[in-house]
């Protein structure tokens, strides 16, 4: 039996009980118009439009990758293109499909096409759990339009997808939804008759606190909502409180908004306290981002920034603990994630602080920005080709390795910044050790120049 994206036995089943089907399920948009945001990738002309609209000619539409995180409505455009073309609809995942699947809906395809004249829409699912060799099983169809391939992924497709598959697709990127999306459709899944049909109210606390449960994904907030109606309506209440929704997704309500001032406010919080050694404030702010259910990776990309711009040098360890963290926070997600996030605060917190490499590099860059490069020195060009010699390239050059205490009194800077200097250690933890380092490497190159300030 070929694949489908929604069978019809199940579409069936859910429209003679529809209470059956998740609410998720039960809401997800038919029609374009019932989509809530991406509304940049469904402009007149846009790529996904000419698919639903089923435009052809010499420009036919296009295979599209969908990028993006959870919940943001790449299964649901894919549903919206099978409901809408009168294309046949194939779906496939690459969780449970493999090589041997992809030919045989490509066959399928060819024999469609040049038979009927039917052209194949294929939606491919976590596409980036595909290895290259099953990517590449999907080249042949998608360059020679067997098949229009939508591929959903929530992996950075750069990395995740080979090039000549991109290359033959168009990747369109969707963004996290805002919280007037989110508005938007949870009223319309509590009046709605395939939704809760009026059953219950949601007054405004209780409604903002779903949106900072749902952080953006549309199935974790229309989830959020069956639970707390599921539990109002069970104690014949006509109203979703508060406390409901706090007590069916046990977590407490805490003022903090993904895309707003509380969102930079409590960011921000957090890495001054660490930069300021106030291990215990930097604790409570990471625990008011945990509890609003904003992304860990977030939190571990902002305590590697940190970990170079505020400690640095003065403790080499900060930056790989932070470094593990955010890898650890990667494979296990929360809640166990909070455990690692706390330790790598702490840590931070109470490191010796230098900012030494962030005004080193500050100032470099400065120069740079101001003309002051110039070529690099002939001794120090690349002599590993034929020629390099008679340029004078390589030439004269000294292999500290050769000379006692490793350090060659020779140029390595360009004429133009010859005598700048643009680190300057503190005498803070570690790095007082390297205080004194840089201190005698200067003296036996000669660089007792003028110290670069950033503008």
């Amino acid at each position: 039996m070929e694949p489908d994206l929604f069978t019809a036995a199940a579409e069936d089943r859910q429209e003679k009980d529809p209470s059956s089907s998740p609410l998720a399920v039960r809401m997800r948009p038919r029609v374009l118009d019932e989509v809530v945001g991406q509304q940049h990738l469904l402009k007149p002309g846009s790529p996904l439009r000419r698919l639903v609209e089923g435009s052809g000619g010499p420009a036919g539409a296009s295979s599209v990758i969908l990028w993006g995180p959870p919940g943001t409505g790449k299964t649901t455009l894919a549903y919206v293109v099978s409901k809408a073309t009168n294309k046949r609809f194939v779906e496939l995942s690459a969780i449970t499909a493999g090589v041997k699947e992809v030919r045989a809906v490509i066959e399928s395809a060819r024999r469609a096409t040049g038979g009927f004249g039917k052209e194949t829409v294929l939606f491919l699912d976590e596409i980036h759990r595909f290895s290259k060799a099953q990517q590449d099983s999907l080249l042949p169809a998608v360059e020679n339009r067997w098949v229009t391939l939508i591929a959903a992924t929530t992996e950075n497709p750069y990395f995740s997808i080979i090039s000549p598959l991109l290359s033959r697709s168009l990747l369109l990127t969707l963004e996290p939804l805002t919280d007037d999306d989110l508005r938007s459709l949870l009223r319309r899944a509590l009046t709605e008759e395939r939704g809760l049909g009026g059953a219950v109210t949601l007054p405004e606390d209780a409604e903002a606190h779903l949106l900072r449960i749902a952080g953006g994904d549309a199935r974790r907030a229309l989830t959020a909502l069956e639970a707390a109606a599921g539990a109002a309506i069970a104690t014949h209440e006509a109203e979703i409180t508060l406390g409901t929704v706090e007590a069916t997704v046990d977590r407490a309500a805490v003022k903090y908004d993904r895309d707003g001032d509380q969102h930079y406010d409590v960011a921000s919080a957090l890495i001054k306290s660490i930069r300021g050694s106030d291990v215990d404030a930097a604790l409570h702010y990471l625990a008011r981002m945990i509890e609003a259910g904003e992304d860990p990776r977030f939190i571990a990309r902002r305590l590697m920034i940190s970990a170079s711009e505020d400690i640095g040098l003065a403790d080499p360890t900060a930056l790989p603990t932070a470094v593990a963290a955010a890898q650890a926070v990667a494979m296990i997600g929360f809640p166990e994630a909070a455990l690692t996030l706390s330790h790598a605060t702490i840590a931070l917190a109470l490191a010796p602080k230098s900012n030494a490499a962030t005004l080193a590099i500050s100032a470099a860059r400065e120069d740079v920005r101001k003309g002051l490069a110039g070529p690099v020195p002939a001794h120090l060009r690349d002599g590993h080709y034929q020629g390099a010699a008679k340029l004078g390239h390589a030439q004269g050059y000294v292999y500290p390795h050769d000379v006692q205490g490793g350090i060659a009194a020779q140029q390595y800077a360009p004429d133009a910044v010859r005598d700048r200097q643009y680190y300057t250690p503190t005498r803070y933890g570690a790095e007082a050790r390297y205080a004194d380092v840089v201190e005698r490497v200067r003296e036996r190159l000669g660089r007792s120049g003028e110290s670069a300030e950033p503008s």
